[in-house]
């Protein structure tokens, strides 16, 4: 077998050989194990690697913009992401400003959804790791954290976001791998909505107060907004820095201390980040990361005795779930969970504008995004207008490819998974008689690798079909006409979802007047999905319970006591 796949003068381990680094000058993968050698292409259009696992090590030898790696010592990796950029990358559980390995030595896999390979694997906590950093957790509210100045940790707050602004192209590099979505997003957009949440939230850490409420002249009665504790927040996949960044902010500013998980799907860009907690100066214990399944780290999470407070965004049935779990000890809660918003065009509508921010409502990121407006109903005057626009707008914008290029619109879904349930939902619309207007099938122009899908459209969509109700979370709208103003709020509202919608129309009475109407916790008037961290978000009906971000997100992570002061009332 060695004969077969490793050239004449090559070094190769020996049987019994001890583990170390052995770097090879050629550009072929193969997997070395004690004693023996397997064949192990992993390709990614210009793009080939073959590497070297030797026992307790890793070694790559790359043709040129190849993917690179090398094992440090410890629990770190360095790598050389597809665009060229170098970094160190953090494998542990970050406990107590420390990196830990998990208490089973079990290992997550992060897959490039671009190309399909392995980018590294990081440790997975299990329960008795959650232990130790909620335990951290609750040593440093009971410490230093909670006594601290509230601007001092204002102060803290304005740090982190200098330094996550200061290594933004390496976040971005790492979310742009580890996702799938275009660089340029992730940098300008995901990196901006980041450090501008915690700026936002670091000016509020001293000015979160209470009120004195005057009663009679025999008593002072005051409020006082208090931390709610140890806080367990969990993470989706879409958006990994920018969930962060909604959440830890307001608990931080509060003065909570937290243990966070990130989705198993993409958990690396929040290691990287957790180095830049410690530099910023945050005490031991209060921001802990952990990476883990839901199903094991995630539900220790909700259900952990010592945690206070739950903050949860991801599916609404892992939402239930959770709910369920945190009933333990009747913890305070907020979910962000799934959605199938509305977009209503009206006859008078910008049809250019309405085609533009309808393609942003649910084409960008992939489609991957809880508000995405992905059920458009469209007056029938305009209906036929409407489409033909938004299939040639389609056509000339949503380039799909590489997510490292510049003029990529839509990279690959996060997942096989996700790849493999929106190509299913396709399937259920041609089978259930919708109309194909465009897309309908994976997207095969990149180098044959990765979880792309070609943009998809379906018109003629009845109320009744499952394409119409159900999230797809994908490159996926549904476009159906209706024909009067009650007639397009009826069937909007006919969802158990209520996360997002928007409208289009000239007439801003008539605007007003249908967002009044709409069962949905957010409205966008002529736009979609432009949210804004200074602005609520948040859901009603089975799209959550609470709001994140704005002066609304603070309320989430405090409790407010009252104080009576009997000043003359004797008995």
């Amino acid at each position: 077998m060695i004969e077969d796949h490793v050239p004449k003068g090559h070094i190769v381990p020996e049987p019994d050989a001890k583990p170390r680094v052995v770097r090879l000058d050629f550009p072929q993968t193969a997997t070395l194990s004690r004693g023996g050698v397997v064949p192990a292409w992993r390709d990614s259009g210009a793009r080939a690697t073959r590497r070297y696992l030797i026992a307790g090590g890793s070694s790559s030898r790359n043709t040129p913009d190849c993917n690179t790696t090398r094992i440090m010592s410890g629990l770190s990796i360095e790598l050389t992401a597809p665009n060229g950029h170098k970094y160190t990358q953090p494998t542990g559980l970050f406990i107590n400003n420390e990196w830990v390995k998990s208490s089973k030595g079990n290992k997550i896999t992060s897959i490039n959804p671009t190309d399909e390979t392995e980018i590294c694997s990081v440790e997975a906590a299990e329960p008795e790791d959650i232990d130790k950093a909620v335990a951290a957790a609750r040593a440093a509210f009971r410490g230093e954290w909670r006594d601290m100045a509230s601007t001092e940790r204002g102060e803290l707050m304005y740090k982190l976001a200098q330094l996550a602004d200061e290594h933004k192209e390496t976040l971005a590099t790492i979310e742009t791998w580890d996702n799938g979505k275009p660089y340029q997003v992730a940098l300008n957009e995901d990196l901006a909505e980041v450090t501008g949440t915690l700026k936002y939230y670091a000016g509020y850490a001293d000015k979160i107060h209470g009120q004195v409420i005057d009663t009679t002249p025999n008593k002072l009665a005051y409020t006082i907004r208090e931390p709610i504790g140890v806080c367990g927040q969990i993470i989706p996949w879409n958006y990994p820095l920018g969930m962060a960044a909604w959440k830890l902010g307001p608990a931080l500013a509060c003065g909570n201390t937290i243990v966070i998980k990130a989705a198993e799907q993409t958990p690396l860009s929040i290691l990287y980040f957790a180095n830049l907690i410690k530099e910023a100066g945050f005490p031991p214990g209060v921001i802990n990361i952990v990476n883990g399944h839901g199903r094991v780290a995630g539900a220790a999470i909700a259900q952990h005795p010592d945690i206070d407070k739950i903050a949860f965004t991801g599916s609404t049935a892992t939402g239930r779930e959770i709910m369920r779990m945190a009933a333990v000890n009747m913890k305070n809660i907020t979910l962000e969970t799934g959605g199938k918003s509305p977009l209503l065009v009206f006859d008078d509508a910008d049809l250019d504008q309405a085609v533009k921010w309808g393609h942003i409502g649910i084409m960008s990121n992939m489609g991957q995004i809880c508000s995405a407006t992905s059920r458009i109903l469209v007056q029938e005057g305009v209906y036929d207008k409407f489409i033909s626009a938004f299939k040639e707008h389609l056509q000339t914008t949503s380039k799909v490819g590489n997510p490292f290029e510049d003029a990529t619109f839509q990279g690959p879904q996060v997942t096989k998974a996700q790849f493999e349930r929106v190509l299913s939902y396709i399937e259920a619309g041609k089978s259930e008689g919708a109309t194909l207007a465009a897309g309908g099938e994976a997207f095969k122009d990149v180098d044959g690798k990765g979880f792309f899908v070609q943009p998809t459209v379906f018109t003629d969509v009845k109320d009744s079909m499952k394409i119409f109700k159900e999230e797809v979370f994908g490159p996926f709208v549904v476009i159906s006409s209706f024909k009067t103003e009650e007639e397009a709020l009826a069937r909007a509202n006919d969802s158990s979802y209520g996360l997002g919608s928007a409208v289009f129309t000239k007439d801003i009475t008539k605007a007003h007047r249908v967002a009044r109407k709409i069962e949905a916790g957010m409205v966008w008037i002529n736009s979609s999905n432009d949210s804004d961290y200074r602005i609520p978000f948040g859901g009603v009906k089975q799209s959550g319970i609470g709001r994140e971000l704005g002066e609304a997100g603070l309320k989430a992570y405090t409790n407010e006591k009252a104080v009576h002061v009997n000043l003359g009332t004797w008995l």
